[in-house]
């Protein structure tokens, strides 16, 4: 039998998280940010949230394959990237990638990270930003 496919998160599943759930999200994002850096190079310090007036990115999140409710990181992607992230090789079967619209991702961060500003960090490809990534062991807080 194969498994239905994985729903986004809700803003109201966000707030059922608890305290295991937000300890393996960090476990696993710590996980994905060094797979990804055999792929990429992220910056050190934060940057503006990708959720400005224009629509620049394409927006997903990282979320455990065993309980999508625990986002483990959410990507903003410039719309005209260099060459894409080989996600199937850096997600190893325990994560998977969903896209989402601007407005859920930006819900979702608010719910994540209510913090108004500076939650991504930029990726680079190339020596070029190539988009922005926000992980769990970033959360501060949830709203």
């Amino acid at each position: 039998m194969l498994a239905s496919p994985a729903k986004l998160p809700t803003r109201e599943n966000i707030k059922k998280l608890t305290i295991t759930d937000i300890a393996i999200m960090n476990e696993l994002a710590y996980f994905l940010r060094d797979s990804l850096k055999k792929y990429i190079s992220i910056d050190p310090f934060t940057a503006l949230d990708p959720f400005g007036n224009k629509d620049d990115y394409t927006y997903s999140i990282i979320v455990d394959i065993e309980e999508p409710i625990r986002i483990i990181s959410m990507v903003a992607t410039k719309k005209d990237p260099l060459p894409q992230i080989p996600w199937n090789n850096i997600l190893d079967g325990r994560l998977i990638r969903l896209s989402l619209s601007r407005l859920d991702a930006a819900g979702l961060k608010y719910e994540m990270m209510p913090k108004d500003t500076n939650n991504f960090y930029p990726y680079r490809r190339s020596g070029k930003i190539a988009g922005y990534i926000m992980f769990a062991f970033q959360i501060c807080g949830r709203h």
